[in-house]
């Protein structure tokens, strides 16, 4: 027996059960996950932590939301007040405060695995703010098609 269709929900099969989603506007959703951590400053391990970050973009993306990194916005900051490297103390200046900007400007945070205690801070941060955490890419809402 085929189900009725509810305009604004989406049902998605999740093994044996079926499971229904309201569907949302799209959301500006900030990726949060370690990226110092467990690094011990080695560059290619920063990198790798940041690329599993950007990894969730296209997933997001066809989700029907943007992804944004907080890196992406905070490290040009940092370059430009002069640090060279994340033991500059231009990171330590601008690393947070720079993402909690953003955070205030984003819908919902995808915690991303690993642990990381500035993205637990993020977490905290935008529950306090009433913003939705996913801790999952499948628990993220299907947006509402544009028109």
């Amino acid at each position: 027996m085929a189900a009725e269709a509810t305009p604004g929900v989406v049902a998605v099969n999740r093994g044996r059960f079926w499971h229904c989603a309201l569907m949302t506007s799209s959301m500006l959703v900030l990726i949060s996950g370690p990226y110092l951590t467990g690094t011990d400053g080695n560059e290619a391990r920063i990198a790798a932590n940041l690329g599993r970050m950007e990894a969730m973009a296209l997933p997001v993306y066809e989700k029907g939301h943007l992804a944004v990194v907080a890196e992406w916005l905070s490290l040009p900051v940092i370059k430009q007040a002069g640090g060279i490297d994340h033991g500059s103390p231009q990171f330590a200046q601008y690393q947070y405060p720079a993402a909690h900007r953003l955070l205030a400007l984003c819908d919902a945070v995808l915690r991303i695995p690993g642990q990381s205690r500035g993205a637990d801070l993020e977490c905290d941060l935008a529950r306090a703010m009433g913003k939705p955490v996913f801790l999952s890419l499948d628990d993220l809402p299907v947006a509402a098609p544009h028109p």
